[in-house]
């Protein structure tokens, strides 16, 4: 059973793409509570959960790919 590096190098740049966006979403909601008086709360508030539940589905879906790697899953 061999692993399938091309698969692997792309489930490690779908970590790295959630690795950010778990540090971009924080910030834009705390950003977001620290003025909720400002007209623009909702919109940043908003954009702020879909990053993080962007984040939580990209995690899923790297985790999926490696998984599919390690273990020689064919997409065909």
């Amino acid at each position: 059973m061999r692993t399938d590096k091309d698969l692997l190098i792309k489930g490690l740049k779908h970590i790295g793409y959630t690795v950010g966006l778990m540090f971009l979403a924080p910030i834009v909601l705390y950003q977001a509570f620290k003025n909720e008086g400002h007209p623009f709360f909702w919109p940043v508030a908003i954009v702020g959960f879909m990053l993080a539940i962007l984040a939580v589905g990209m995690g899923f879906y790297a985790i999926k790919i490696i998984m599919d790697a390690l273990f020689n899953k064919n997409s065909s």
